[in-house]
């Protein structure tokens, strides 16, 4: 039998209506198929078709319900600067995503939650677990995030995607993101400050000219397209100014094993110069004062970032020197 078009339309609208109250991820998918005549519905199991079409008084001359080969599920990105809440109480921001292995997550604030503790997100749907987490001391933690989240390069505020995390040094621009006053920029007063909070002492801490508020905690410090490090805390406002500590990011990725979600290609991409041997490896964290071979030379580290494919040591003069 033929069924015109605006009848299969209908009875599609009909089951988006009944699906408002009836439908379950049994039945997790149904369209019009204009070639086959049809209106298909997927489904785990054909009496959870049967009683969606029912629901909807749909008749089932309209339909063709075919076993379920899609179960679909919503995705989310993780950017910095972005919200997120623990448990049911405080919120912070994130700071950058990163991965350890396959598994996705953020780098944040260690004041922000303790090991063990969930989060979910700006949206309020759970996120994930704190897997490791240190304050006083320094100020550091990561997240391991659920398969709904995935990690992007992108920092809330700006158009500059994160491409690594070459230190900043003293005076240069530095711009942070955070889940209560957004996008702020200053610059970089001092490395390796150590400053006590009523908690206790942080070291290895930046200073810088940028204000920030409560729940900017965690939040992403920026210079240019390279990652800093996360918001720690500080004095003053966004309404009358103030400073502010971030924790450097490098420590946090050599300290959990992470790796900088950044745009840089993978090793297999076109334009990959390939493995000329020696110890360099894109994705270390490396500190200056570090030695590397690569091509059969010695290079000694000359600032701490996070090394990227197009970052050999060759090729970048700025952060290693032949020895």
């Amino acid at each position: 039998m033929d069924h015109s078009l605006t009848a299969l339309d209908a009875a599609k609208a009909r089951l988006d209506r009944a699906a408002a109250q009836h439908a379950t991820t049994a039945t997790p998918l149904w369209y019009v198929d204009v070639t086959a005549n049809k209106l298909v519905i997927q489904a785990d199991r054909a009496d959870a078709a049967r009683s969606l079409l029912a629901a909807a008084g749909v008749d089932n001359s309209l339909a063709r319900i075919d076993r379920a080969t899609e179960h679909p599920r919503p995705l989310y990105d993780l950017r910095g600067g972005d919200a997120y809440y623990i448990g049911s109480g405080g919120r912070c921001s994130i700071g950058f995503a990163v991965t350890r292995g396959t598994q996705q997550g953020f780098a944040t604030a260690g004041h922000c939650g303790r090991a063990g503790s969930t989060t979910s997100g700006s949206n309020r749907v759970a996120q994930g677990t704190f897997q490791a987490s240190v304050f006083p001391g320094n100020d550091m933690a990561w997240v391991a995030t659920n398969a709904n989240w995935t990690a992007t390069p992108y920092v809330n505020g700006s158009s500059t995607q994160v491409t690594g995390s070459t230190q900043a040094t003293v005076g240069s621009s530095v711009c942070r993101s955070g889940s209560t006053t957004g996008w702020h920029c200053g610059t970089v007063q001092q490395l390796n400050s150590s400053v006590t909070y009523q908690e206790g002492t942080v070291s290895g801490v930046t200073r810088t000219s940028v204000c920030a508020e409560p729940g900017d905690s965690g939040g992403s410090f920026v210079s240019g397209s390279q990652a800093q490090g996360v918001t720690s805390g500080g004095s003053g406002n966004c309404t009358s100014g103030g400073t502010t500590y971030f924790q450097p990011i490098n420590p946090i990725l050599q300290s959990y094993g992470l790796t900088l979600k950044t745009t840089a290609s993978d090793p297999g991409d076109p334009g990959d110069p390939g493995d000329p041997g020696g110890t360099w490896s894109a994705g270390t964290v490396y500190q200056a004062g570090d030695t590397v071979t690569y091509g059969g030379a010695t290079y000694r580290c000359l600032q701490g970032h996070q090394a990227q494919p197009g970052w050999e040591p060759p090729n970048a003069p700025a952060l290693w020197q032949r020895v």
